[in-house]
């Protein structure tokens, strides 16, 4: 009988092995990060997406436009909120531009402003009440990003657009 019990143990080894690689395995898995530098920038070094799903943009967005194709890019990049939308803008920059806008006077509470830019490279936006900036963000092209701001009394908001390369933008700042 004990040689029973000793061909029943071995008999779960390999099993127990298998299960020890799958874990080993599905723990490496989850815990993978991708690295990558950023080809033509100067200086740039390794970005790390760890815990991001890193998917490749529409080519199509990496192409500037005007007109009535960049108020329908700027339509679908921003989509209706829910709230009462009180300023938006759009446009192109030009290599090395930088354009300044404000907003009309937005009652106090609290706002989302949605950015959005489509080109080969990166917008920097900065959104401003007087001297203190609420939002001060470099985005990628053919992404949008939402940040929420709170206005404590009535404000009017000072945005800021730039790029070093060719880039639409835009942007919309609604009411919650």
């Amino acid at each position: 009988m004990g040689s029973k019990a000793a061909r029943s143990v071995m008999s779960q080894r390999p099993a127990r092995a298998a299960v020890v690689i799958l874990i080993a395995l599905g723990g490496s898995l989850t815990a993978c990060e991708y690295t990558y530098e950023e080809a033509g920038r100067p200086g740039a070094g390794p970005t790390s997406t760890a815990n991001n799903a890193v998917l490749p943009p529409d080519p199509a967005l990496e192409d500037t436009v005007t007109g009535e194709a960049l108020e329908e890019w700027a339509k679908l990049a921003l989509p209706e909120s829910q709230g009462q939308s009180f300023y938006s803008s759009n446009g192109y920059l030009k290599p090395g531009e930088s354009k300044s806008e404000q907003t009309v006077q937005l009652p106090g509470g609290t706002y989302a402003v949605t950015l959005a830019c489509r080109g080969t490279r990166r917008v920097t936006f900065s959104v401003a009440l007087g001297e203190t900036k609420l939002v001060d963000l470099t985005l990628g092209c053919a992404n949008a990003r939402v940040s929420v701001v709170q206005l404590e009394k009535d404000a009017i908001l000072s945005i800021n657009v730039g790029s070093r390369s060719d880039a639409n933008f835009a942007y919309r700042v609604s009411r919650l």
